[in-house]
């Protein structure tokens, strides 16, 4: 190999910013590797316990920006791990500050997070300019005020689906008066007050800021003025309540955002109401949207923006309820031609909902939607045939996840299982990465992922399978797969135990409500010293010892690999084997 100077390897590797790219290079030999090593700047770890953070700041001391994750989430649930599961924050920023102190940028996701933890990242990093909590609790408004009055060059606050304690909006006035630099805000989830005069004070004070995402605190009657001051706004979420104002409340809202010419990425929920008058108002914003996010709007409210999705020709991400029926979607169809990114939720709500999403609507976006990398639908009903045509119309989905109305239901026209469709869908689109299936599946699908599905990193599975041999088909034919997600499958201790050397590749494999044993997670625990077996059966006992009966089923099983050990903190309803 020719010899090249390390200063030009370093503007080489400068451009290399992919973690899995970095991987690659610091295996071709040891001055690659130290040179890796002084030169990443940005590290992403996707478990916070999968090595300690000593051993991560040793490995890169020169880190500046981290993405941590904690907590597990996983495809269509919600809460099945305890809150108080574990994933504390507290140690690794103990560590960073002692020995990273250009850190700029901190990521968390669903992640324990203190006061003083906040406290101590405001007061140890003189150049912080990031802070995103995302689905985070355990800090107050307290923590909060510490971030916005030390960090004297924020840029970034990204507040989405976490819990703030005894939120009374004071952080927002903790930014000191000479604060100009923020670009990024977004408190959209927070229930907590807020003081509407700090807040329109601060946004007028940013000329920089792009993105502006508030809460329900924040009135309809409010918003109008906040938006004149903010002209510049390419990304904003709004999320208004029900109120009692008058007719002339919703124009005037739209008016103001249609005089934020740069908004390209638009968040509507709430009591947000669409007349014809209305439409007139917003309707010069669609056109130029890029990203429409309308998940969130009240039911019976959705109708207006429906009509409105016939001025989105350059929308390239679409969120959207379920209530927008096949009608909806050939709209979306015919006019979203450079659709990417489509994801339709389940509406809930009191009253029977007469517009769904069926086969006809899925086929009619595959037809007019050739563009799209992600599809992630809710759907009333789907057929063999609306899978094949889907994989045939759109090569490139990357992303693929349908949740039906009923998880175990069969082709609605020939009663057959849906392995066909699904294998279609694997094989056609070879750069799937991820992929939830859902419907009556036999292991015949499971044979085609082990066949096609190359690239695949995340499989989402329920309800599905007739024997462990689906499980092995999976795990043997898969080589990238990364994550894996089975509820309620017959697969047990044979699938379990028949491969267990596959599981040091992946990040995680999670299991409730199988037929998997205590004895045979024991087994595989004392087989795979490198990972942590946890068990989640929700009972008193603090630890699986106190059941000697190995023929016990776990509820919830939870592998993942780790460089040091079994975690310190685990809770008493968890048995780490």
């Amino acid at each position: 190999m020719p010899h090249f100077p390390e200063e030009i390897l370093e503007q080489i590797f400068s451009y290399i910013t992919h973690c899995r790219d970095r991987n690659a290079l610091s295996l071709v030999s040891k001055t690659w590797y130290d040179l890796d090593r002084r030169t990443r700047h940005s590290v992403f770890i996707g478990n916070c316990y999968a090595l300690a953070p000593e051993r991560s700041i040793k490995r890169f001391p020169n880190v500046r920006s981290l993405s941590l994750k904690g907590k597990p989430k996983f495809v269509d649930c919600v809460n099945w791990v305890p809150r108080d599961w574990g994933g504390s924050v507290d140690q690794w920023v103990v560590g960073l500050a002692r020995d990273c102190p250009d850190l700029r940028e901190l990521r968390l996701k669903r992640m324990l997070v203190s006061d003083p933890t906040l406290l101590l990242i405001s007061g140890s990093f003189p150049n912080f300019r990031s802070l995103a909590l995302i689905g985070c609790h355990g800090f107050s408004a307290d923590g909060l005020s510490a971030i916005t009055a030390k960090c004297r060059f924020l840029e970034h606050l990204d507040l989405q689906e976490s819990e703030v304690g005894n939120d009374s909006g004071q952080w927002l006035s903790s930014f000191p008066e000479s604060f100009t630099s923020l670009i990024s805000l977004n408190f959209g989830s927070l229930r907590g007050a807020v003081n509407l005069d700090d807040l329109m004070s601060l946004v007028a004070r940013c000329p920089n800021l792009k993105n502006l995402r508030v809460n329900k605190a924040v009135p309809l009657l409010t918003l109008p003025q906040i938006l004149l001051r903010a002209p510049q706004l390419v990304e904003l979420g709004i999320e208004p309540r029900a109120q009692h104002v008058d007719p002339g409340s919703h124009t005037r809202l739209y008016e103001a955002i249609r005089k934020c010419k740069s908004i390209r990425s638009l968040s509507l929920s709430g009591a947000l109401h669409i007349s014809l008058s209305c439409q007139f108002h917003i309707s010069a914003i669609f056109p130029k949207l890029i990203s429409l996010d309308i998940i969130s709007v009240m039911e019976g409210r959705i109708l207006g923006f429906i009509n409105l999705l016939t001025h989105c020709h350059k929308l390239q991400r679409l969120r959207i309820m379920d209530s927008i029926g096949d009608e909806g979607l050939r709209i979306v169809a015919s006019t979203c031609k450079d659709l990417q990114d489509l994801r339709i939720v389940r509406t809930y709500s009191l009253h029977p909902v007469n517009r769904y999403v069926t086969e006809e609507g899925v086929v009619a976006i595959s037809k007019g939607c050739p563009l799209l990398v992600s599809l992630q639908i809710f759907c009333h009903r789907i057929t063999n045939a609306a899978l094949i045509t889907v994989s045939k119309n759109c090569p490139c989905i990357t992303c693929f996840r349908l949740c039906l109305s009923e998880p175990k239901d069969p082709d609605h026209v020939t009663l057959q299982p849906l392995d066909e469709g699904f294998g279609a869908i694997v094989q056609s689109c070879e750069g799937l990465k991820r992929l939830s299936l859902s419907g009556l599946l036999t292991d015949q699908v499971f044979l085609y992922i082990g066949m096609y599905a190359e690239n695949l990193e995340m499989l989402s599975t329920a309800s599905a399978g007739d024997s462990d041999r689906a499980m092995l088909y999976v795990l043997n034919g898969c080589r990238n797969l990364r994550k894996l997600e089975i509820r309620d499958c017959c697969f047990g201790d044979n699938a379990l135990l028949a491969n267990v050397e596959r599981y040091e590749m992946l990040r995680f494999l999670w299991m409730q409500s199988c037929d998997v044993t205590l004895g045979g997670c024991k087994f595989l625990a004392t087989k795979m010293p490198l990972l942590n077996v946890e068990i989640i059966n929700g009972r008193d006992q603090d630890r699986a010892g106190d059941y000697p009966d190995d023929s016990l089923k776990v509820g919830m099983l939870y592998i993942y690999r780790t460089l040091d050990g079994p975690r310190t903190d685990a809770p008493n309803f968890v048995w780490t084997l």
